[in-house]
């Protein structure tokens, strides 16, 4: 059974997920991708919060502020790479 820290991580991370696909739009598909982009990109912020040692808004073993910066970088990438040609 998960810690707290990784059930309020992956909550938190979908919640960016979901909010990402209100203010984009996009069909089930995009919101599969945001929803793996941004719970990607949170595990990616936090492990590099932990190696360059960031504790700005630290919940516990969280380092939310990187795991945050880190999911949103992933959620714009994705939404990047998954435009239509035509809208380039």
């Amino acid at each position: 059974m998960p810690g707290p820290s990784v059930t309020f991580a992956f909550i938190l991370a979908t919640i960016y997920g979901v909010v990402f696909h209100l203010l984009v739009g996009g069909d089930v598909r995009r919101l599969a991708l945001y929803l793996l982009a941004g719970w990607l990109g949170f595990a990616l912020g936090h492990v590099f919060g932990v190696l360059l040692g960031v504790e700005m808004l630290r919940i516990g073993p969280l380092r939310t502020l990187s795991a945050t910066a880190g999911a949103w970088i992933a959620l714009l990438a994705a939404r990047l790479i998954s435009r239509p040609a035509h809208s380039r």
